[in-house]
């Protein structure tokens, strides 16, 4: 990933600058930008502080391990095959945002509204997802190794092929699921709701 330095960080948060592609802003201070539609795609945003930002729309397939996007607007925002490991996205507005193919590991979910979001094959394995709304959420073939998904709503969600083992779902509503060829091997499923979920065959 190119170490581009960043155009001024005050046009930056004022929305000024919409083309950040390969922009380094590790670590940077972003919180209450103003990003919508901005184009981030390879940007270098390690560790950076966008509690706030508005990213509505944007383009965020780039580094956002460790990042801080708790309250960020990521409506519509576009985070494929993105980096975001580790980070914190409490409070956040995700509808109609894209994870597919994202690497998600130990990143902090928890009760967002997710519903119908796109994390086709994406990694989530150790992420915290309690009480997040994910009904009608596409998780095929996703890594949910793990993961702690208590209480999550994943009401006619799909997860066929995808790896839950050892994730944690205790009291977690997945009515009408399909879940073919998923992996349940350790899943922790005490007081799911699996109605109209058929659980066989399963992968071990």
């Amino acid at each position: 990933m190119s170490d581009r330095q960043p155009p001024d960080l005050i046009a930056i948060r004022q929305g000024k600058v919409k083309n950040l592609v390969h922009a380094n802003l590790a670590g940077i201070n972003l919180a209450g930008a103003q990003l919508a539609n901005a184009d981030l795609s390879q940007a270098n945003l390690m560790g950076a502080t966008l509690t706030g930002a508005n990213l509505q729309g944007a383009i965020l397939r780039a580094n956002l391990r460790g990042a801080d996007l708790s309250g960020a607007d990521l409506t519509g925002a576009d985070c494929r095959n993105a980096d975001l490991r580790g980070a914190n996205l409490l409070d956040a507005q995700s509808s109609q945002i894209s994870f597919a193919g994202a690497f998600l590991g130990g990143a902090i979910l928890s009760h967002l509204d997710l519903s119908g979001a796109d994390f086709r094959g994406a990694d989530l394995r150790g992420a915290t997802l309690t009480g997040a709304r994910l009904d009608g959420a596409d998780l095929s073939n996703a890594n949910l190794a793990g993961a702690d998904l208590s209480q999550a709503d994943l009401e006619e969600a799909t997860l066929n092929g995808a790896i839950l083992r050892g994730t944690n779902l205790t009291k977690a509503n997945l009515l009408c699921a399909q879940v073919e060829q998923a992996v349940l091997t350790g899943a922790i499923l005490e007081g799911a709701c699996l109605e109209g979920t058929p659980l066989m065959p399963i992968r071990n």
